[in-house]
């Protein structure tokens, strides 16, 4: 189901177009993790180049703008010295990247690199409160139209499932590859209710008919789950306990 020989011409364009620019491209998330779905599930690409120049980028934009008629995100763009200066402040999409990744051209430039423990916990918790207020701020714009409480939900589910994954690796336990296996393992570990977690994926790969939910009911499950594994962060950090066992 994934699109390999796109991604393979992709690829091809790129390198063409780049020449010797190009250090090193790399497919990473779903694709990669194993949980990709063809009609949700976009081609993540990363490209390292040696020059990232407004003349450089310039000579990638056939590729790119070809690459975007597929209907995939544009790829990311770093240079070497880039990425390791970033290891600080992307340590959830390094991580990721790290577990999960395929090497297309060039060197795998992410294998080595060192995420600072203490500051993926930070970012964790960062990233669990500021999508929680977004969240709240949406609910109150949808407030009574079903419709757009499940946009919502559809929308987010999949960062905060991803986010719950990293809340895992935070509190010092194994975390699964896969997104409803990890929301199930964290509800075991903190004690929380991941049905309306599960029930939006399920929504979201239609394996379950929207039309059979209360929006109003698995909405109230679905902001209460992320506010207490929002707090249970909070609290371990607090209490200095979180870590690798």
């Amino acid at each position: 189901m994934i699109p390999e020989k796109k991604i393979s011409e992709f690829v091809g364009r790129l390198r063409e177009a780049a020449g010797a620019n190009l250090e090193s491209v790399i497919l990473f998330g779903s694709a990669v993790a194993g949980d990709f779905h063809p009609e949700l599930s976009n081609v993540n690409l990363f490209c390292v180049v040696r020059d990232s120049s407004f003349a450089a980028l310039q000579a990638l934009a056939p590729a790119v703008k070809w690459w975007d008629a597929q209907k995939q995100p544009p790829p990311l763009f770093m240079t070497r010295d880039e990425i390791e200066h970033s290891t600080d402040v992307f340590t959830i999409e390094l991580l990721d990247m790290q577990q999960h990744r395929r090497v297309l051209f060039g060197e795998d430039v992410v294998k080595s690199l060192s995420i600072p423990a203490n500051l993926h916990r930070v970012q964790v918790e960062y990233e669990l409160r500021e999508k929680l207020a977004l969240l709240r701020q949406h609910l109150l714009l949808a407030s009574g139209k079903d419709s757009r409480l499940w946009d919502l939900l559809v929308r987010s589910v999949s960062s905060f499932a991803t986010l719950f994954r990293h809340a895992l690796m935070v509190l010092g336990h194994e975390a699964p590859v896969g997104k409803r296996d990890a929301v199930q393992v964290l509800s075991k570990q903190i004690g929380f209710d991941a049905s309306a977690i599960l029930q939006v994926l399920d929504v979201r790969e239609r394996k379950l008919d929207r039309k059979n939910l209360d929006v109003a009911d698995v909405f109230s499950r679905y902001l209460a789950a992320v506010e207490q594994v929002t707090a249970a962060v909070d609290r371990m950090l607090d209490s200095g306990t979180v870590g690798p066992k």
